[in-house]
């Protein structure tokens, strides 16, 4: 009974969605410590302008009512607003769209990058540790990173429980595997446009 539980977790789409995105996490974390952006608030707000493209990119799976038929609560997860309120704590100009985001996906799709942004709140309560160092705070400059209603454990898994009991067709399977992959290379991509966009004096 053991054996088949630990093959049973091991096979959770969650776990596997998890190690897949393993090499990509590892370099976006690296990138994301290059830029040093808990040493000033000039260069945390441009992490926060990739943070609000992002979220503004994912904005349209949050609010898709197919989606939400499947996580009730998923148009209250997104974290556009409270990212563009911190660009303005931050007097930092909301940025430009960029070329590239995600159109139209599969579900399966769709479900792979809802994975990276909802994972990603987890790692955010180190994050906003950090924040706190620069006088931000969960209602000012840092909103995107604060906790979520009901906390980030619970919220993780009430998704992963939901992505996990998910039926997928072997090829929707492989979207979703493609489009957690997808999000965190896209993510890196508007990590690398906000700190080559960022006034040069900013950053100086």
């Amino acid at each position: 009974m053991t054996a088949a539980t630990t093959t049973e977790r091991a096979s959770l789409r969650s776990q596997r969605l998890n190690q897949l995105t393993h090499a990509p996490h590892t370099e976006l974390d690296a990138l994301v410590k290059s830029h040093a952006p808990f040493e000033t608030r000039e260069s945390f707000a441009r992490f926060v302008v990739a943070q609000y493209l992002f979220q503004n990119e994912l904005k349209a799976l949050y609010t898709n009512p197919e989606l939400i038929a499947i996580v009730p609560d998923l148009a209250e997860r997104c974290r556009a607003e409270q990212a563009g309120l911190d660009l303005a704590d931050l007097n930092t100009e909301i940025p430009a769209d960029f070329a590239g985001a995600v159109q139209n996906p599969s579900l399966g799709e769709a479900m792979g990058w809802i994975f990276v942004s909802e994972g990603s709140k987890l790692g955010a309560a180190f994050l906003i540790k950090r924040a706190v160092g620069l006088g931000l705070s969960d209602s000012f400059g840092a909103r995107h990173l604060g906790e979520p209603a009901g906390g980030r454990a619970e919220g993780w898994k009430q998704f992963t429980r939901i992505l996990d009991s998910l039926e997928l067709s072997p090829e929707e399977e492989a979207k979703a595997e493609q489009g957690a992959v997808a999000a965190f290379e896209r993510f890196t991509e508007l990590l690398k446009h906000a700190y080559a966009t960022a006034p040069k004096a900013e950053l100086a």
